[in-house]
């Protein structure tokens, strides 16, 4: 991905940061839905939304070709997501492990 400033005073990882900071003053998923709404276009949305439904599956250990039969999302970006939850940042196990623990007690996965 191309990475640009037109403001010489304001780099990229400058304007990365002020969004992080917009996301986290987001106080509702209501309010975090508005703003991905008006951020992103409906396909980058969905791109998003694809990447996050196939977390718990792998966090599970599901097989890249069953997570693809349930959700149709594809083998590639699968493949994708996984690699970033093995050798990524661990934003992905982050949210994971913290969207968890908002789950009730019954419901929760052990391998989160």
């Amino acid at each position: 991905m191309k990475r640009r400033s037109l403001d010489p005073e304001t780099p990229a990882q400058s304007a990365e940061l002020s969004l992080c900071e917009a996301l986290l003053s987001l106080k509702s998923t209501d309010e975090m839905g508005a703003f991905l709404c008006d951020l992103c276009t409906p396909a980058e949305l969905e791109v998003l939304v694809d990447r996050w439904r196939v977390v718990p599956f792998l966090l599970e250990g599901v097989s890249y070709r069953e997570i693809h039969e349930r959700t149709a999302v594809s083998i590639t970006t699968i493949g994708r997501v996984a690699r970033y939850l093995n050798q990524g940042s661990g934003g992905y196990l982050a949210a994971a492990a913290r969207a968890a623990r908002r789950l009730p007690p019954a419901t929760r996965k052990a391998k989160v």
